[in-house]
């Protein structure tokens, strides 16, 4: 007969685990509750996992591809429950890794134009750095502000949905905020961070990364720091966009996206701030600006190729419809063009 004890309950999983005498980071991973143990703060747990060889192998696990033949579990398993030990924000595993410049380095070497850059890793990438942002604000950006290569190296990979959003939390074009170095943020528009998105129109042919070129610079003129959102809607800034909008055997894609950031600039609902605190002031309140005169007038100087583009006389397509023939259809880029 088994009596039961007051006070004492049976080792978890994770704890039996720990009482090996040679068990390997894998062996936790690979047991269901490390994700519930991690979050209780189980203390011998943490200290091994806050060990800086623990924290290299989980880096590893998210920023290197695996072969297609390896186990399942690693290809699929070990990758995310390594992206949930860090996003369960466990302070002295975030510190382990922010602290150690080789940490930081295995970490960003997932952006290196050599390195493979699969979607999945890349989620568990972007997840990991976004928690370093919001929970190691000052030294992540201190790293990258020392290695301004990483922004190019995002923007280079802006076609991948993860990256792009890992590029606008970066540059404090989302609605939060990194008011700690708010002061230091004049950097980015020293490296010419909006030239490199901008640049995307022209330099790539891939739809995917002008929808998110330009979903960056929208957000940009709503949530922009003071740097960049003065950079954004000055008219060389305009002029550039157009200018990659027109260029000639351009995809339709660039022009639509293009439009689709001006608009955003003529919003009258876009809070640009002036000042962070006047930023979440506006927040506070709802208070408008309207673009200045400096923008429109430098949308201005292109409305007449904008005009071109309404010009149907010799176009063939035709779309039948339910109501009739439309010839030719109106089609993205000239609805764009009424909007803007």
């Amino acid at each position: 007969m088994f009596w039961h004890v007051p006070g004492l309950s049976a080792a978890s999983p994770v704890d039996t685990i720990l009482d090996k005498e040679n068990f390997k980071l894998e062996d936790l991973l690979d047991e269901d509750e490390i994700i519930q143990e991690c979050k209780a703060l189980n203390t011998r747990l943490i200290n091994f996992l806050r060990d800086k060889v623990q924290v290299e192998l989980l880096l590893r696990y998210i920023v290197e591809e695996t072969p297609d033949d390896a186990e399942k579990k690693r290809i699929f398993r070990f990758p995310f429950i390594a992206c949930e030990i860090f996003i369960c924000e466990v302070d002295v595993i975030l510190k382990t890794l922010v602290e150690d410049e080789d940490l930081m380095n295995l970490l960003f070497s997932f952006l290196k134009p050599d390195h493979p850059h699969g979607t999945l890793l890349a989620g568990y990438f972007g997840k990991v750095v976004i928690c370093l942002m919001m929970r190691k604000t000052l030294p992540l950006m201190n790293y990258v502000k020392s290695h301004p290569e990483i922004v190019s190296q995002l923007v280079d990979l802006i076609g991948i949905t993860s990256i792009m959003e890992v590029l606008i939390r970066l540059i404090g074009a989302d609605e939060t905020m990194y008011s700690s170095y708010a002061d230091s943020m004049q950097w980015l528009d020293d490296i010419q961070v909006l030239e490199m998105i901008v640049d995307k129109f022209s330099s790539s042919d891939s739809a995917e990364v002008h929808a998110n070129a330009a979903e960056i610079l929208c957000a940009v003129t709503r949530y922009a720091p003071p740097a960049l959102a003065t950079k954004i809607s000055s008219p060389s800034f305009v002029g550039r966009l157009f200018h990659h909008a027109f260029e000639d055997s351009r995809p339709k894609s660039v022009l639509v996206h293009s439009l689709s950031v001006c608009i955003s600039l003529l919003d009258p609902k876009r809070l640009v701030s002036a000042s962070y605190q006047a930023f979440r002031s506006q927040l506070s309140h709802g208070t408008l600006v309207t673009a200045s005169p400096e923008t429109v007038n430098g949308m201005l100087d292109s409305l007449g190729d904008l005009l071109k583009l309404l010009d149907v006389s010799s176009a063939e397509n035709i779309l039948p419809t339910t109501y009739g023939s439309l010839q030719p259809p109106l089609g993205k880029h000239r609805l764009k063009v009424c909007a803007a």
